[in-house]
This record gives C-alpha cells, sequence and structure tokens, in this order.
C-alpha cells in the first residue's frame, strides 16, 4: 500500500515540498529514493538534514507497504522494535501483540490494539514483500 510522503509519520512539511519538487510524491517512492546508505546520503543532502532522520522516513515508508499499518500502529511497531517490513517478517505475533499491548499500557499511543489476527496478516503480508532497505 503506498501513501502520501505527506501523511508519513514524522514528515515535515519543508521535506515533503522538497520530495515533491523533486518527484517524489508517493512513500513507494521515497522508499526507492532511499533504498540504501549512499542514497539515504544522496537525499539528506536534498533535505539538508541527517542520515538518521532520512532512515527514519525510510523505515516508516517501508512499513506503509503493509496493507493495515498506519501512522499510529507503526509508532507502536517501532517501539516495539520494528522498524521495518524484513524485521516484522521474522516476529511471533503473539509475542508482538504482547509487546504491543505492554508499550501502549505505558504510552497510550493507541485507542485500539490490532488483534492477533491482524497482526498474523500483517506478517504473512511482510514475508511476501521485497527487501524494501539496505543497511
Amino acid at each position: 500500500m503506498t501513501i502520501n510522503v505527506k501523511n508519513l509519520r514524522g514528515m515535515t512539511e519543508t521535506f515533503a515540498a522538497t520530495l515533491l519538487d523533486k518527484g517524489i510524491k508517493t512513500s513507494d517512492q521515497l522508499l526507492a529514493a532511499a533504498r540504501d546508505s549512499k542514497a539515504r546520503q544522496e537525499l539528506a543532502k536534498m533535505l539538508e538534514t541527517d542520515t538518521k532522520k532520512v532512515l527514519e522516513l525510510a523505515n516508516r515508508a517501508d512499513l506503509a507497504r503493509i496493507k493495515g499499518i498506519g501512522s499510529v500502529y507503526s509508532d507502536l511497531l517501532e517501539n516495539a522494535g520494528v522498524d521495518t517490513v524484513r524485521e516484522l517478517a521474522t516476529r511471533n505475533a503473539g509475542n508482538l501483540l504482547q509487546k504491543i499491548g505492554e508499550i501502549n499500557a505505558a504510552q497510550n499511543l493507541a485507542g485500539r490494539l490490532p488483534t492477533l489476527t491482524q497482526i498474523q496478516d500483517w506478517i504473512e503480508q511482510a514475508k511476501s514483500l521485497p527487501r524494501g532497505i539496505e543497511h
């Protein structure tokens, strides 16, 4: 699933405008533009930021490929140590649900937690997708 770069959590108006000027309009296009370390360095220069921020945005774009993961659930996943599709593909759904529940109880990020079935679906989707980010 692709979304407008303006809708990625952590995306500033300035970053979005610069990306749009360069023809990068969607999360999939951002992911392609930030796929490896060299590309992220070039993107960081263009955005006048550091590569860490670009990697954070690329990770969000990567997770946006999973149907059902929006900005709130991507926050929960990141706080649970899952920041890429590749990482999600390796997780146990039950353990991940428990960890997400603990995080949400402490930080109150989501009004409603994903179900076990949703998380299982995310993991299956992740297993079927190609790697989006090279480190």
